[in-house]
C-alpha cells in the first residue's frame, strides 16, 4: 500500500458524501459514474471497511463511513481553502518578495524607491538583500536579481532596463602629480585602482571611436569587492579608476574626480532585471519587475 494518502479517493467520497449520488457527483467532477465507483471502491480497499450502504435508489453511510465523512470533508476544504488563496496571491499583489542588487547600486538607487512601491502595494513585503556577487536566483530562493554589466547565457529570463556606462576617473591631485594619461596603454606606468566583481578584473579593455580596441593590465595598491570602497582612495589621489556612473556622478559634478580617456570606453554594460524561469510569475513578482522596470529605465 502507498506510504501517501488516496486524497483523490477521499475528495470524491466527500463529495458523495454531500451529493448523496454517484451519478450527480460524477456530473459536477466531469467524471464518469463508474470512474466515482472505482475510486470508491479503492478507498474501500484501502481502508478495509464498507463506507456506503448501496440500493439501487439511495446511498447509506456506514458506521466508518460517518467517523471518515466530517475529515474526508475538512481535508477537501482546507484543500480547497489552499488553492483559493494562492490563486489570490497569483491575481493580487501580496506575500513577500525575495530581491537581489548589487551593494552600491541597490543602497543608491533601488532603497529610495522601494518606499513608493510599498505605499502602492501595502500588502506586499521586500526582501531585499544587496551583495555585488552573484546570488544564485534558483537555489538560494531568490524571486528576482538586478544585475550589471553582461548576462552569460542561462536560462533565466532576462529584461535590460537602461544603459550602465563606466567611467575611468581619478582626483585632480593625481592628475597633477602623475599626468594625464592619453591612451590607455599610458596605463601601464599609472597606479590603477581595481574592483574585484568585473567581468575580467585583471584586464582593463578599451575602444574607440575608430574602432581601436585595447587591453591594459591594471597594476595598484588597493582592489575591493565593492566600487564604493574604492572610493576614498581615489578622490585622495590615489590613483585611476574605473566605476559605473552611479557611483562616481556626484563626485566628477563636485570636482573631485574628473573623467581621463575620454575618447576611450571601457566595455560598458546594462542593468537587468533577471528572473527564474517556469511558469507565470506571482502578482507580487509581476508589480515590482513592472515597478523596477519603469524607475530604473528612467535613470537611463
Amino acid at each position: 500500500m502507498s506510504k501517501l494518502p488516496d486524497l483523490e479517493g477521499l475528495a470524491i467520497f466527500a463529495k458523495v458524501v454531500e451529493m448523496r449520488s454517484i451519478a450527480a457527483t460524477a456530473a459536477d467532477l466531469g467524471l464518469s459514474s463508474p470512474t466515482v465507483s472505482k475510486a470508491l471502491s479503492r478507498l474501500e480497499k484501502r481502508l478495509g471497511a464498507r463506507l456506503f450502504n448501496r440500493t439501487s435508489r439511495r446511498l447509506a453511510l456506514t458506521d466508518a463511513g460517518q467517523q471518515l465523512a466530517e475529515r474526508a470533508t475538512r481535508l477537501v476544504t482546507d484543500a480547497e481553502a489552499a488553492e483559493n488563496d494562492l490563486l489570490a496571491q497569483s491575481a493580487n499583489p501580496r506575500g513577500l518578495v525575495r530581491l537581489a542588487a548589487p551593494m552600491s547600486f541597490g543602497l543608491r538607487e533601488v532603497a529610495p524607491i522601494l518606499p513608493d512601491f510599498l505605499n502602492l502595494y501595502p500588502e506586499v513585503s521586500v526582501d531585499l538583500h544587496l551583495s555585488d556577487a552573484i546570488v544564485d536566483l534558483i537555489g538560494d530562493g531568490f524571486d528576482a536579481a538586478l544585475r550589471l554589466g553582461f548576462l552569460p547565457d542561462s536560462s533565466l529570463i532576462a529584461r535590460r532596463l537602461c544603459a550602465s556606462p563606466r567611467y575611468t576617473v581619478a582626483a585632480p591631485s593625481y592628475l597633477a602629480r602623475r599626468g594625464c594619461p592619453a591612451h590607455p596603454a599610458e596605463l601601464a606606468r599609472h597606479v590603477c585602482l581595481g574592483y574585484t566583481y568585473l567581468q575580467t578584473p585583471d584586464i582593463w579593455r578599451f575602444s574607440n571611436a575608430a574602432g581601436e580596441e585595447v587591453a591594459v593590465k591594471p597594476k595598484g595598491q588597493l582592489r575591493a569587492n565593492n566600487g564604493d570602497a574604492l572610493m576614498p582612495a581615489l578622490i585622495a589621489g590615489l590613483g585611476i579608476g574605473d566605476l559605473p556612473e552611479f557611483i562616481v556622478k556626484e563626485a566628477l559634478a563636485d570636482g573631485r574626480l574628473k573623467r581621463v580617456l575620454t575618447d576611450w570606453l571601457t566595455q560598458q554594460g546594462s542593468l537587468f532585471l533577471v528572473t527564474p524561469p517556469g511558469g507565470p510569475r506571482p502578482a507580487r513578482v509581476e508589480v515590482l519587475a513592472d515597478f523596477l522596470g519603469e524607475r530604473l529605465a528612467r535613470r537611463g
